[in-house]
Order: C-alpha cells, then sequence, then structure tokens
C-alpha cells in the first residue's frame, strides 16, 4: 500500500452535497446498519456516496495515539485544544486526512451522515472560541477521547460545535448527524438542531441514513408494520383461489428508492429480519451482504438528459468496523475486493501519521479459476 503525507487540515465528511447546495442537483445517501453475531461481536456497517466527483474514498488515514489537535472557528485555526488519548483509522477524502467514518483502537466508532435542512450548530461566540470546534473536529474529539458511548453522551456539553465554512466547497455549508457505537453493542445518533441543542436517540437496530430527523424516521416506521418475511396467505373468493406469485410476497409494500425515508425502512426490515450469526466475521460479510441492496450506480443520480461521466452520488466506498475484534474492512467502487486493517496489531504509541492508498491502483481484482480438462464435459 502506497504511503502518502497528510496535507493541510480541511475537514470532509460523508456526502458534502456541494452541488446540492449551489446547483440544485440530488444530494447524498448514506446508509447505516449494525449486526451482532452469537459469539458477541458488534458490526457496524455503511455505504459511502458522495455528490461531488471523485472524493479518493479509497484513502485510508491512521492517527496515533497522544495526537495533539486544534479545533477550527470561523476564526481559523484558534479552537478547542486537547491531547488525544487514543489512536484511530478513519476513510480519507480529496487527500485530506478526514473523513466520513473511523473506529479507534478501543472499538468506538463514529460515522457522519448528511443531515441537509435540519442541521443547525451553535453560533460562533469568539468569547468561547478555546470551547469551539467544526464538525469534523466533533468527529475526532470523540474518537480520541473516549471509549465508550456512554462517555461520549456523558461529554457532549463539554464542546461547542460551530458552522465553519470551507472555501474548498464554495463556502457551502456542512449539515451532519452523528452515528456512534461501542463493543458493548450500545449505539446512539447525536444530532444538533435548532441553534446547537443536542438530540440524542438510541438507534433502532442501528439503522441510520440521512434527512428528516431521527425521531421522525422512527415514527415513519409505523407505516410499515404489516411488512413480514411471511408469504402472503392464499385468498379465497367465490370458490377461486388466488394465490401468491412466489416467495417474499409478504415485503410487498416495502420501498425500494434511494431516498433517506424508504433506505431507513428497507434497512431496518432487512438488519431486524437478518439470521442468526455465529461470529463477528460472519457478521461482516452479512452486512456486505445486506448493504450490496444499497448500492447507488453511477448514472442513477445524473442530471435529466446527460450521462453520468464520474461517480457523483453513487456508492464509493462501503465499510464494515469489527468492534469486538477491533478490524476495519472495506471495499470500494474501483475494486470490490475486501481489504481488511486489524487496528489490534498497530502500535499507536509508536505509529506516525500517515495516509494509506487502500485502493492499489485502483483495479478490480479478479482471480481467474483454472477448470482441469479431466473435468470438462466431453
Amino acid at each position: 500500500m502506497k504511503l502518502k503525507k497528510p496535507k493541510t487540515k480541511k475537514y470532509v465528511a460523508c456526502a458534502i452535497s456541494v452541488l446540492f447546495a449551489i446547483h440544485q442537483v440530488p444530494g447524498s445517501a448514506c446508509t447505516g446498519i449494525s449486526l451482532k453475531s452469537q459469539d458477541g461481536g458488534v458490526v457496524v456497517a455503511r455505504t459511502v456516496e458522495w455528490a461531488l466527483g471523485d472524493a479518493k474514498h479509497n484513502q485510508i488515514v491512521v492517527f496515533p495515539r497522544n495526537k495533539s489537535y486544534r479545533g477550527q472557528t470561523p476564526d481559523g485555526m484558534n479552537g478547542k485544544s486537547w491531547a488525544g488519548k487514543y489512536g484511530l483509522v478513519s476513510v480519507a477524502a480529496y487527500d485530506q486526512p478526514f473523513g466520513p467514518d473511523a473506529m479507534n483502537e478501543k472499538g468506538l466508532y463514529v460515522g457522519v451522515y448528511y443531515f441537509p435542512g435540519y442541521a443547525d450548530y451553535k453560533k460562533y461566540d469568539k468569547k468561547h472560541a478555546d470551547q469551539s470546534m467544526s464538525v469534523g473536529d466533533f468527529m475526532q474529539w470523540m474518537l480520541s477521547s473516549f471509549e465508550t458511548v456512554e462517555e461520549v453522551k456523558r461529554n457532549l456539553d463539554k464542546v461547542l460545535v460551530v458552522d465553519v465554512k470551507d472555501p474548498r466547497f464554495g463556502g457551502a455549508p456542512l449539515p451532519f448527524h452523528w452515528k456512534i457505537a461501542d463493543p458493548t453493542g450500545a449505539s446512539i445518533v447525536v444530532e444538533m438542531v435548532n441553534g446547537g441543542e443536542i438530540k440524542v436517540y438510541d438507534t433502532f437496530k442501528g439503522v441510520i441514513a440521512n434527512s428528516p430527523t431521527y425521531e421522525w424516521h422512527l415514527t415513519n416506521l409505523r407505516n410499515y408494520l404489516n411488512l413480514s418475511t411471511q408469504p402472503a396467505a392464499p385468498l379465497t373468493i367465490d370458490g377461486k383461489s388466488v394465490l401468491p406469485f412466489g416467495g417474499g410476497s409478504g415485503l410487498v409494500g416495502l420501498p425500494g428508492d434511494f431516498t433517506p425515508p424508504s433506505r431507513f425502512v428497507r434497512a431496518s426490515v432487512l438488519t431486524a429480519t437478518a439470521r442468526p450469526l455465529p461470529t463477528s466475521k460472519d457478521a461482516v460479510f452479512e452486512a456486505f451482504r445486506i448493504l450490496d441492496g444499497f448500492n447507488i450506480p453511477v448514472g442513477i443520480t445524473a442530471k435529466p438528459g446527460k450521462t453520468a461521466q464520474d461517480i457523483e452520488s453513487a456508492t464509493q466506498i462501503t465499510t464494515a468496523s469489527d468492534l469486538k475484534n477491533r478490524r476495519y474492512y472495506f471495499h470500494t467502487m474501483s475494486n470490490r475486493e475486501v481489504r481488511m486493517i486489524d487496528l489490534s496489531k498497530i502500535d499507536f504509541s509508536t505509529i506516525k501519521e500517515q495516509m494509506i492508498d487502500g485502493d492499489e491502483g485502483r483495479k478490480h481484482t479478479v482471480r481467474e479459476i483454472t477448470i482441469p480438462a479431466s473435468n470438462m464435459d466431453r
């Protein structure tokens, strides 16, 4: 794997939909789930979509233990400073050492999801600069400072998250909400609304999507209480039987489009009906199978009358974090081979901050199977 020196600190997170903000094209569509295995494993998985062009989500950044951090504010790098207690591994973007998805050496996971129209951060006050930070800093602060979801919840009032415009993206807003999970199975969503009011929700089966609010998504699930894995029963009318066409008839009405409400419902149903999984590794690959149903192909979100030439709004990386064993799995649009980073084998006390090219040439890996002549049909 090729190593690169991270460039100047600029936060980029899941689905920065600048084109949506400026040109009103479709926004982003990240979907997150969680699965548990019978050996006590907890796996958190998600897709990452990006409404710009090639975000280079094949890049992975490794951060050492005891790193010194400084929060960003609208005035510059004058925000909260802290020393990170834990090392972490994070997806990056655009050659910047920040991204939408990460896990620390203790198995704490944080993922960010686009939340337009609802995210509303604290108004920046110079007098409280030493408590202030950007949305990207907030993610890093949680991962570098805490081991558990409970610790995160107890400390949410210790910082002020403010909106920092990034000229790299035309000064567009960066509206996000966060999913946080740990190896105990605890999982929450944190949203900041109404001028920085913090809302915390226990997740439903670890599922998260984008706007509207998490409370709205939970309420919307009531519209789908009729869904079942059991096939519809035959119906007899005037002595004639009407039979279902085949399997899956109990799930007729399950939404299949790519809007956040539909993806939230679909992810909830597929997660809740997942088969028993003996090990964490089984849960990892079951998560990948479930999320295959959320992949957005290139061109699906293209402007009317145009053919997509790049990967705008398509699924660029899918990740699965094994929180129990501290293993970070991923595959990308450019290479469907699953790759894994074992955090338990990294010495975070000595490793240097570095960026890894996880795609190795960005070519699909294919293994040809040769059929012996003796097995061929003659």
